[in-house]
């Protein structure tokens, strides 16, 4: 992609977000009602595609609608037994119902962050026939249509974050319990589904208001059931490829169907179906539009789960988290399973993770960077380090779990600017500590390093050579004592002391001096709290993959870790 459409993209995304058609707390929207909000900022949308050079605007082709993105999560593997691999779909729905189906590549590379931008009108260049040889036309750009309450102020160097919509307030889930015509059980009660969004400890409601720092609540939400299907399960699972696809779009539409007459799908801001068969071997997360409530196309947050799914909340607040929007994490070992790393429930929800004798596995919180995707981390408790900052400074890392912190609960590390704001990559701490309701058996008390990669994937940095298979090892919680170096060399981390609420970590820049480790400088006092996440600078992606430093060695020594040493790319 051009470097003209990527910083066109970048400015459009930040020139201006206020008054959102399609807020990410919104309830179901009705396509008809968003196209004609959306026609006006569509001729903002076709300027800035102008401005990003990609050619002559008016022989492009340009389409708007509703960004709909699901994935689909396998059933945790037997023992022995490989797991399969996650699916993805994107689709952009237009305003008469119809959708285009996009490359999920292409997409990712002309967003930049796509997943900011599920369940939001977009504005999607296609490039002309003829151009490239596919059968699908070439996804040029992709832009946001709507307009947005930005989760943070607006700065190129961290572009991610201009596009992001916030999630807050009042977040009303339905479950819908629908049976297939030919399969008769019904494996859990009406009362039990209700029970699943409880307040009480252990209950998804519960579970929402602790993750999010209290910024989202369940109430109101409820379950209706059981509804019977029009079909079997063999019309909604059939065989493509030689492997079982579940048409989603047909279960959601047939499910809604039979409650419509029950449901006030209008209050609502997410559906929870749970289906008494297996689908297609997946759980599903993201949005979803059928003809509902009298419109042709009413879209919202939607899941699609199976006995295995619903039986347990670990997998239901999986898909609900990619109903809000948020992508899988992962590990840094270099390989294809994106479900290893089990410091959040959007990778591995399944290890380190507490029962429940009623709802099964217990979901863990969400990274902190995910967190902040939907807003919820407050400013006071972001601190950047920006580039070429040579001071040194203890900083106190509060554990991500606290509601009430005083302290930093998310540092980050910026590296070198490039161009293109959308290669950013930012180092991001958090720590975490093995104790409550949903973390009680994470694999320990440490800092945990996130590399939050282009198109806004978190990976967990492991100091092993080579990085374990999962992220519950030593090498991947950073203790009192061990020292970290970024890549570049830019910034020298060291755990210098665990508290009652987290670590003191002492933070600078490397310094060679007569010995090859960098000097440790312990400050007085601790730095405070004050800088919010917009001044991230973007990182040089093609640095990292470079061959490391010769101190890279040396470095790591005894307790000091270099990330250049240790960390496998993707």
């Amino acid at each position: 992609m051009p470097l003209t459409v990527r910083r066109a993209r970048a400015h459009y995304n930040a020139s201006g977000a206020r008054d959102a058609h399609l807020h990410r707390d919104g309830a179901g929207v009705d396509m008809e009602t968003g196209a004609k909000k959306g026609r006006v900022l569509a001729t903002i949308a076709w300027t800035m595609l102008g401005l990003a050079g990609i050619g002559d605007v008016r022989a492009q082709t340009i389409e708007q609608g509703l960004l709909q993105l699901e994935w689909g999560d396998p059933a945790r593997p037997a023992p022995g037994k490989a797991r399969l691999a996650p699916r993805f779909n994107a689709h952009l729905v237009k305003d008469d119902g119809s959708r285009i189906a996009l490359d999920a590549a292409q997409a990712r590379l002309a967003a930049g962050d796509l997943y900011v931008l599920a369940n939001r009108r977009v504005a999607v260049s296609f490039a002309l026939q003829g151009r490239v040889m596919s059968s699908a036309p070439m996804i040029q750009a992709i832009v946001p249509a709507d307009r947005v309450t930005q989760s943070a102020p607006a700065h190129p160097a961290n572009a991610r974050v201009m596009a992001a919509a916030p999630v807050g307030g009042n977040t009303r889930w339905v479950t819908l319990m629908c049976k297939f015509s030919d399969i008769g059980t019904e494996q859990k009660t009406k009362a039990f589904f209700d029970s699943q969004y409880g307040d009480a400890v252990g209950q998804l409601g519960h579970y929402w208001r602790e993750v999010s720092y209290d910024k989202i609540n369940l109430s109101g939400s409820s379950a209706y059931g059981w509804f019977a299907l029009p079909q079997p399960r063999s019309h909604y699972v059939t065989k493509e490829n030689g492997e079982d696809k579940a048409d989603l779009r047909k279960l959601f539409a047939d499910c809604g169907a039979a409650a419509d007459a029950t449901v006030d799908f209008n209050s609502v801001q997410g559906v929870n179906m749970m289906f008494n068969g297996d689908l297609d071997g997946y759980a599903w997360g993201g949005g979803s539009c059928a003809p509902l409530e009298g419109k042709t196309n009413l879209c919202t947050r939607v899941t699609w789960n199976p006995p295995w799914s619903f039986s347990n909340l670990a997998p239901l607040a999986h898909e609900m988290g990619h109903g809000y929007g948020l992508p899988h994490s992962n590990n840094s070992d270099g390989d294809d399973d994106t479900y290893d790393n089990p410091w959040d429930v959007m990778s591995d929800g399944w290890a380190n993770a507490v029962s429940d004798a009623t709802y099964g596995t217990r979901p863990k919180h969400i990274n902190i960077f995910q967190r902040h995707r939907l807003n919820w981390v407050d400013a006071p408790r972001q601190q950047v380090i920006a580039l070429g900052d040579l001071s040194t400074r203890d900083i106190a890392l509060d554990y991500a779990h606290l509601p009430a912190s005083g302290n930093v609960q998310m540092l980050v590390l910026s590296l070198s600017p490039q161009a293109d704001p959308y290669a950013t990559i930012v180092y991001i701490l958090e720590a975490r500590k093995r104790q409550g309701t949903y973390e009680n058996a994470l694999a320990g008390d440490a800092v945990i390093i996130h590399k939050v990669e282009r198109s806004g994937t978190a990976y967990s940095v492991d100091a092993d050579v080579p990085a374990a298979n999962r992220a519950n090892n030593e090498g991947s919680m950073f203790k009192v004592g061990e020292r970290w170096v970024t890549p570049e060399g830019s910034h020298v981390v060291t755990v210098k002391t665990q508290t009652a609420t987290g670590f003191v970590l002492t933070v600078g820049p490397l310094r060679i001096m007569s010995s090859p480790l960098p000097a440790l400088v312990r400050p007085a006092s601790v730095s405070s709290p004050s800088t919010p996440i917009q001044a991230v600078a973007p990182a040089n992606r093609n640095a990292i993959r470079a061959k490391p430093p010769a101190r890279c060695g040396a470095v790591h020594l005894g307790n000091v870790r270099a990330a250049v040493c240790a960390q496998r790319e993707r």
